[in-house]
């Protein structure tokens, strides 16, 4: 970064801080800040409704993400800390999440979990404050210090013993204002690459409901599917139900209990491993024996494998095909279409195609859970070309996809990258590590050369 360096440097005396300007001081955090100093009380009537702040809503890129409104008798009994503006909430427990953030004109009623260490300034600019906190060397800190392996957490009161640099005050406004205007233009480029995927995805499901329901020929005479949601499909398509052309096979678990049925050979499929279109691992694994003593059987290479029970179905329904023998658990089902007239291939780009209306079609109504229930899955319609057909229009999608998706990795890539700049950026400037001006002018204006760009016309 072209940013000049302050004159002089001295050793900060904080080995995980190094040197620090001449003319700053290096002190604890308790030394200009208050922790913890403002609670909710347990008086408080139980229909006072609170905008409360949990851990898994927090990020120390974007802040304070998500809020839930609740009545504070329905509240969790960990849901007690005040917050103003100008404070930062640090996660004290699972560090390794990064949930930092400074307390921005918050509602009135906002309160955040006891897993936060509420900091509020005393003697020190809070917009630095908030800076200082979210640079990479004190989140190293923070964690470094951290104790406990699955749940690792640090105490309030060693939080606040930490030692930071800190310059005087007109320094720190000026490090602020900087901060806020360059990190807001990375910010924005950051939203430009995450609104680019966000079209690049529509373009895709696009691309594969078409090319599955009306076929590649655009002249190719139509007729009535006699299916609301699905409409006109190529007059040489059948129209048959899923249970007249394909095999359905389930899963299970072996008992958790026996060591022997776990860690083997075979790939065991959960809905957590559908993040990939090729199966050919999994998290877990079981045995020979782990198979034989379960409801769950060994799945051939070739099938689809769809998640039939999970909090994803909400909005998506995960299919892949595994390339590997695997077995499956209980929330997935296997689709055989071996020896028949459909291709696996086709109809998991036609599940793709058509999410979000087979999610109407396939779920069961009034269930707790979100689930798939194959009664009404066997039942379905679906427009089938010939086998020929298929493997062009798979073809076509195939390499359609492969370019969306290498725009979508480019723009991740960026993502990333601006991200890090970030990091870098609020880490050097809080450090000392370079002299920010104090005036508008930005060096970071180049930041988008390069970028993914993409014209959808």
């Amino acid at each position: 970064m072209s940013f000049p360096r302050y004159e002089c440097y001295k050793e900060s005396g904080v080995e995980w801080l190094g040197e620090v300007p001449v003319g700053w001081e290096v002190k604890p955090v308790k030394a200009f800040s208050t922790c913890n100093d403002d609670v909710l009380e347990d008086s408080t009537p139980a229909d006072y409704e609170i905008e409360y702040v949990e851990i898994s809503g927090v990020n120390a890129d974007r802040g304070i993400m998500e809020t839930t409104t609740i009545p504070f008798g329905a509240a969790p009994s960990r849901a007690r800390r005040r917050v103003k503006d100008g404070d930062v909430i640090v996660s004290t427990v699972r560090t390794y999440l990064r949930a930092i953030a400074p307390v921005i004109q918050p509602a009135v009623n906002m309160i955040v979990s006891t897993g936060f260490a509420v900091v509020r300034p005393r003697s020190v600019q809070s917009s630095f404050l908030g800076y200082l906190f979210r640079s990479e060397f004190m989140i190293s800190g923070v964690i470094a210090r951290s104790v406990g392996v699955s749940y690792p957490a640090i105490n309030a009161s060693e939080l606040i013993r930490l030692k930071v640099p800190f310059p005087h005050l007109p320094e720190q406004h000026t490090i602020a204002a900087f901060l806020d205007r360059e990190t807001g233009k990375i910010d924005e480029l950051v939203a430009e690459q995450e609104r680019l995927i966000a079209l690049l995805k529509e373009k895709r499901q696009a691309t594969i409901s078409n090319a599955v329901t009306k076929g590649l020929n655009p002249d190719a005479p139509m007729k009535d599917s006699g299916i609301e949601w699905l409409g006109a499909v190529p007059v040489g398509w059948d129209l048959p139900k899923l249970k007249h052309f394909t095999q359905f096979g389930g899963g299970g678990t072996p008992s958790r209990e026996n060591l022997d049925y776990w860690n083997g050979n075979i790939p065991w499929i959960s809905p957590k491993d559908m993040k990939v279109e090729c199966i050919e691992s999994s998290e877990e694994s079981i045995t020979e024996s782990g198979l034989a003593n379960s409801s769950s059987t060994l799945v051939p290479p070739g099938r689809v494998l769809m998640v039939v029970r999970s909090g994803i179905l909400k909005h998506t329904i995960p299919v892949a095909i595994n390339d590997v023998p695997v077995a499956l658990n209980q929330d997935m089902k296997a689709l055989d279409f071996t020896n028949i007239s459909c291709l696996s291939r086709f109809f998991m780009r036609w599940v793709q195609g058509l999410n979000d209306q087979l999610l109407l079609a396939w779920s069961k109504q009034g269930a707790t859970v979100e689930s798939i229930e194959q009664s009404y899955l066997a039942e379905t319609v679906m427009p089938l070309p010939p086998l020929a057909e298929q493997t062009a229009i798979t073809a076509f999608i195939d390499s359609e996809t492969d370019k969306i998706d290498a725009l979508v990795g480019e723009a991740r890539l960026a993502i990333g990258l601006l991200k890090e700049r970030r990091s870098a950026l609020i880490s050097a400037a809080v450090t000392g590590k370079i002299k920010v001006p104090d005036s508008d002018r930005s060096d970071l204006s180049d930041l988008s050369e390069g970028f993914c760009q993409t014209d959808f016309s």
